[in-house]
């Protein structure tokens, strides 16, 4: 199923999750609490996994960092893709790309694309785990690889790649009450796909996709 071109994601309709599920508590989003719960080993099957084949290209390995940063009200590190970029243009996404035959595994990939992208460097970066990997539409198998940043980073955006980098708070991404539902139906089948638009004041950071399954899926986790 393709998305048509200039495909706008707020014009689809949209339901609250009604899953009445808590927020995650503030107590779990500390810098010991988040180290603890990804050094323990649980069972457990995230929401969202893979969406709809939409390419005929091959599988294609990548990762993504979930950046945390670490402030007094935690928040997650994004950034907005350019529009000229033949993947996910102008989408709210994590920085990351693809995997180079160099890298030495998921976190390496992470790592580089993030120091590439918003000028991450690794002395503000504290890895502590990683997410079950997401198979987009486009055919990427994302490992996301989840990290604490130090809130004194220094960031440059690669002006080719990232319009604004950007920052949510973490406590609003962990409530589900800030996480819509969309359903998109055509004749080629239907689509479905979270949303968490977060108006910071100024602008809408409008996170759908495969960013928001990704975010669904740290919910879950942390909840558990």
């Amino acid at each position: 199923m393709t998305l048509p071109v200039n495909f706008d994601p707020r014009s689809v309709p949209f339901q609250a999750d009604a899953s009445g599920l808590p927020p995650v508590a503030p107590e779990r989003l500390t810098h010991q609490a988040l180290v603890n719960r990804f050094a323990q080993a649980t069972d457990w099957v995230p929401e969202f996994r893979h969406e709809p084949r939409m390419s005929d290209r091959s599988l294609t390995q990548a990762s993504v960092l979930i950046g945390l940063v670490m402030r007094e009200r935690p928040t997650v590190l994004l950034t907005q893709r350019t529009a000229h970029l033949s993947s996910h243009s102008g989408q709210v996404a994590f920085p990351g790309g693809k995997a180079d035959a160099d890298d030495a595994g998921p976190v390496a990939t992470a790592l580089r694309e993030a120091q590439e992208e918003v000028g991450l460097t690794a002395e503000f970066v504290q890895v502590i785990g990683a997410l079950p990997n997401y198979t987009t539409g486009s055919q990427f198998v994302i490992t996301p690889v989840v990290a604490l940043l130090d809130p004194q980073l220094v960031l440059a955006a690669n002006a080719f790649e990232v319009e604004t980098i950007f920052e949510v708070p973490l406590d609003f991404l962990m409530n589900p009450a800030h996480h819509r539902r969309h359903h998109w139906s055509t004749p080629a089948g239907t689509r479905h796909w979270l949303s968490m638009p977060y108006h910071d004041g100024l602008h809408e950071r409008y996170i759908w996709g495969a960013t928001a399954g990704m975010l669904r899926n740290l919910y879950q986790f942390l909840s558990l």
